[in-house]
């Protein structure tokens, strides 16, 4: 494929040239190399995201609006995603993998040890804002395990709004971190811009997760499981519906360009 032809591609994951050199590259790896520091990364990047995140949260307790989880949350994603993204990605959230595997971004053997990674990243840094806090604040906050839905009793409006929030943040993900044609080196910036304005719109509808892992952790720190069930459901399929409108956009786009040859040919 040249250059030319790569660039009219609506989503690409790499050129054939890129992936060649990709494939050299990880052959020269060793399992350590390929392997496990991609999930170590996943771990200490989802452990310190998640910290920050509900610290912010326990912190914020009799404070009217979520400004400070929403910059604390975007801050602590930007930059480790700056950190470790070239390592494992910078996922940090079970819905972003899958929707990075789905869209050919990862190999599936790595898919199951990038959640279990984030899922204990999310209770270690759960657990170490536990131990930071005051006791009041901490089950104040319900050791800022989510608790909107229980608190709005709107189990719907709840689930609709993780599902379009994280299809926003996946969205996000895909085009300005996985796609060959528009990935940008502003990525980390983005998504965590993303989660900024997601967790301001969306904060006291649902508390604005978009991510199971965060919810996990807090979740089983504290012992808070009302409602845990929309912290799965809502950002997994959000993840699967990004994924589904890139496949489809993808699809038609190749079906217009053979229908062009095609008619170029007669």
């Amino acid at each position: 494929m040249t250059t030319t032809e790569s660039k009219s591609e609506l989503f690409t994951i790499a050129s054939v040239e890129s992936a060649q050199s990709q494939k050299e590259q990880a052959s020269s790896m060793g399992f350590f190399e390929r392997y496990v520091q991609p999930c170590l990364a996943e771990l200490l990047g989802s452990t310190l995201f998640i910290f920050v995140g509900c610290v912010s949260v326990i912190s914020n307790i009799g404070v009217t609006g979520s400004i400070q989880p929403a910059l604390a949350h975007g801050l602590a994603l930007a930059i480790t995603i700056a950190v470790f993204g070239e390592i494992s990605g910078g996922h940090y959230n079970p819905a972003v993998s899958v929707c990075v595997y789905l869209l050919g971004g990862m190999e599936v053997v790595l898919l199951g040890p990038y959640v279990l990674a984030q899922m204990f990243g999310g209770m270690i840094g759960a657990g170490l804002a536990k131990a930071i806090s005051p006791s009041a604040y901490f089950y104040n906050a319900s050791g800022a395990a989510f608790n909107a839905v229980k608190s709005s009793g709107d189990i719907g409006p709840a689930t609709v709004a993780e599902i379009v929030m994280t299809l926003f943040l996946t969205m996000v993900v895909s085009m300005s971190a996985v796609n060959g044609r528009t990935k940008s080196q502003l990525a980390p910036f983005c998504i965590g811009l993303t989660v900024t304005a997601n967790i301001l719109a969306g904060g006291m509808i649902s508390g604005a997760c978009m991510n199971p892992a965060r919810a996990f952790g807090p979740a089983a720190v504290a012992g808070h499981w009302d409602s845990h069930w929309v912290y799965w459901v809502g950002p997994l399929a959000g993840a699967l519906l990004t994924a589904s409108i890139v496949r489809y956009f993808v699809i038609y786009s190749h079906l217009f360009r053979f229908a062009n040859v095609s008619a170029d040919v007669q």
